[in-house]
């Protein structure tokens, strides 16, 4: 058991994607890379990992739970370096769960000069040898994967699964994007939550893959190839909550049809504004709120020197833009004025998929029909037809929240 507390927090951060200094010399290749990583920083995430664990130190929640993608790539060294970098936490417990990057990824690589160069990759049992210390909290582990099981206090069992598909052996394509729950982990996770009700245990569920689509036009390759199966268990043991990553983007979804869960996803921490999930327990409620980090207080006399790092937020924000801008900024062979609308229409694609991914993406109904009416997303629509139902999905105007929830039991 983690702490005796009944009442406590612990954060949850995801898709942290770390890959270790010592991997590249900032040169060309590695630029390259960076220019390419769909806005995500590779360049001080030791840096910001570093200060958010003095940050933990400083307030202390029981855990920090890492739903996947701890690494860029599966580099062995980078998940060395980040257990090496949480290892000065002193009163929080690390919990790491894998994502589809971090175990036999075939892009692992070092980065010299022009050069890629080979990295090792992670197997299971490097991974279970380098985050020990969150294996030893385990109240049991699943032999089948790495999947485990950790009681937070006297009211709650944290179930931390291992939803990626990967081989037995070091891999030389690309990993495998989808997630599914092996048949014997399942089998473990219903002996754990036949467990965890026999003994009056509250179970919460995290793993990297979602159990529900949080897109209606990107889910592929996102959602669990067996989500209903997982679905069916969380009726069947009443589980109320799900936290999990791996699509990057802030949101919270459900209970859906017969299935009680809610399913809450933290941004990257890597990318957009350092998002971290706050979430307090008690005895009859769980709450959860979305929090961003400010590092500058944790930044060396060195660091504070480096505007990027005293103004993460805006460097985050701004290679979110280009990658977005790089996705948008076609040659158009269209008259003046419309290439000056196309700007505009550009503009406003990027901002709402930055509201969207940051969970700010609520808007009145009034505005909505509004811009639906605009030149910019008519001309969007006319011209990039294969972005608009995906346009539609950014926008929410209801009053549910992407930044917090309640459950209550």
């Amino acid at each position: 058991m983690i702490t005796n507390k009944a009442n406590t927090e612990f954060w949850v951060i995801t898709d942290t994607h770390l890959i270790a200094d010592s991997l590249h010399d900032d040169g060309k290749a590695f630029q390259l890379i960076q220019g390419t990583s769909q806005g995500k920083d590779l360049n001080y995430q030791e840096t910001a990992l570093r200060a958010f664990s003095d940050f933990a130190n400083e307030k202390k929640p029981a855990a920090i739970i890492v739903t996947g993608d701890v690494t860029f790539n599966g580099e062995l060294i980078s998940a060395q370096k980040f257990a090496e970098i949480f290892d000065r936490l002193k009163e929080t417990k690390l919990l790491v769960l894998p994502g589809n990057h971090d175990i036999y990824d075939g892009w692992a690589r070092s980065f010299r000069g022009t050069n890629q160069l080979y990295a090792h990759q992670i197997s299971p049992e490097d991974w279970r040898n380098i985050f020990k210390k969150s294996y030893d909290c385990a109240l049991s582990k699943d032999a089948n994967s790495l999947a485990y099981s950790v009681q937070l206090n006297s009211q709650y069992l944290l179930l931390l699964l291992d939803s990626n598909i990967y081989g037995t052996h070091e891999a030389s394509g690309a990993p495998t994007t989808e997630g599914q729950l092996g048949e014997e982990q399942i089998l473990w996770l219903q002996r754990q939550l036949e467990q965890a009700k026999k003994e009056g245990l509250r179970p919460l569920l995290f793993l990297h893959h979602n159990l529900y689509v949080h897109n209606p036009a990107v889910n592929r390759g996102f959602v669990l190839n067996n989500a209903q199966l997982l679905g069916r268990l969380c009726r069947d043991y009443d589980v109320k909550i799900v936290f999990s990553g791996h699509i990057h983007a802030q949101n919270i979804v459900g209970p859906k049809e017969k299935v009680p869960a809610t399913e809450i996803v933290t941004s990257s921490f890597c990318s957009y504004d350092q998002a971290y999930g706050n979430v307090k327990v008690s005895p009859n409620c769980v709450s959860y709120e979305r929090k961003t980090f400010d590092m500058t207080p944790y930044l060396t006399a060195e660091e504070r020197q480096n505007k990027e790092l005293t103004h993460f937020h805006s460097y985050l924000k701004e290679i979110q833009i280009r990658n977005l801008a790089g996705n948008t900024n076609k040659k158009d062979h269209l008259k003046t004025e419309e290439s000056q609308l196309l700007q505009k229409v550009n503009h406003l694609f990027i901002e709402m998929n930055y509201q969207y991914f940051t969970g700010h993406n609520h808007i009145e109904k009034k505005q909505l029909k509004k811009l639906y009416n605009s030149p910019e997303f008519k001309l969007l629509v006319s011209q990039r037809p294969r972005f608009s139902k995906y346009m539609k999905t950014l926008f929410d105007i209801t009053d549910h929240s992407n930044l917090k929830a309640k459950i209550k039991y």
